[in-house]
């Protein structure tokens, strides 16, 4: 069953007997979880009305004789069951409690209607061989919530900032998934943040989102590339100190430096052979705003200069980590030599 169908029934007060949801995607399935809650209680009734279970700590029929007991002083009653031994692909059927599943198997026959099911399953699969899995797809009572890729991303932070009456524009949400990543419930917590600044009617752009949230390492040297790109010794100089400060390791940002002039070179290898920026993200296993932004960066360098600069980077790596140049300071000397460089040409 597809997600958005289900709630559309739910908001519609048109209740399914059982519900298994499962997947990768932990932020909607709690979502799932109170909107279904919030369908069916008013505040006062939640206390009476959910009950909840852990398979991991109660047997599969503690949960269905609940179910089968009719509810006191509210209409209905929400069962959650939270399940990593019964549903899941390779779940753990050797714990120490035994699970039968022929009563709920029973009960999926006959449902009590005035009792909803609702199983939340933090697998990415269902163990389909099992005739309980089988039985609750025949009846179209699984749903599955796996994690959004980026565009979907981009799109429901946009959705989410317009629903609080703000503008998120397209640039600020691609840096906002480049922060945060596809971690949803942070996203969804740093977009509301943008919203409460913004005000209603607000515009979101790059500049908040600059000024609000916190720039990643990889960002962070992303920028010092950019600088070097430039031969800005003092800038670069400057970019280092400060993620020193943040108590990066030098080898580390050695490391993310030949990093990202690897994906440079590859980029550039790649438009060759005309691939479109969505290709590329494909490809290399990026987020296409880091593609993007990397392919613009690339076209300072010559191929020839980029290939120098990552044999250099991984020459000055080699001494580090062996010991015949100080860590802290051999990067700060490969930096100050760009200046060098600059009186030369």
């Amino acid at each position: 069953m597809d997600g958005k169908e289900a709630l559309k029934e739910i908001k519609g007060k048109r209740f399914r007997p059982i519900y298994v949801v499962f997947g990768k995607d932990r932020y909607r399935i709690q979502q799932f979880a109170d909107t279904l809650a919030d369908a069916m209680f008013t505040a006062d009734e939640r206390e009476l009305g959910i009950v909840k279970f852990d398979t991991a700590e109660s047997v599969l029929d503690e949960a269905v004789l609940e179910a089968e007991t009719l509810p006191f002083f509210v209409e209905r009653k929400l069962v959650i069951v939270r399940d990593a031994a019964v549903f899941a692909a390779g779940g753990k059927e050797g714990g120490k409690l035994e699970h039968r599943t022929d009563r709920l198997q029973q009960y999926i026959e006959n449902p009590s209607e005035t009792t909803v099911i609702l199983f939340l399953v933090h697998a990415e699969k269902l163990d389909e061989r099992r005739k309980l899995v089988k039985q609750l797809k025949d009846r179209n009572a699984l749903i599955a919530f796996q994690e959004l890729d980026a565009s979907e991303l981009k799109g429901w932070a946009i959705r989410r900032a317009a629903e609080q009456k703000r503008t998120l524009d397209t640039e600020a949400a691609e840096l906002l998934l480049s922060r945060v990543g596809a971690h949803m419930q942070q996203l969804a917590l740093e977009v509301d943040k943008l919203c409460l600044h913004a005000g209603v009617g607000g515009q979101i752009g790059r500049k908040e989102v600059e000024l609000l949230t916190v720039s990643t390492v990889e960002e962070d040297v992303f920028a010092l590339v950019d600088a070097i790109a430039e031969l800005q010794v003092d800038r670069s100089l400057r970019l280092y100190r400060q993620l020193l400060i943040r108590r990066e390791e030098p080898i580390k940002i050695a490391a993310l430096i030949a990093r990202q002039l690897r994906i440079m070179l590859q980029i550039k290898e790649l438009e060759q052979h005309r691939y479109s920026p969505q290709q590329m993200a494909g490809q290399l296993g990026l987020h296409p705003y880091a593609v993007k932004l990397a392919a613009e960066k690339c076209r300072k360098f010559s191929t020839s200069r980029l290939g120098a600069l990552l044999s250099s980077i991984a020459d000055l790596d080699y001494k580090m980590k062996t010991g015949q140049m100080d860590k802290n300071f051999g990067l700060e000397l490969y930096l100050l030599s760009l200046g060098v460089e600059k009186r030369m040409a």
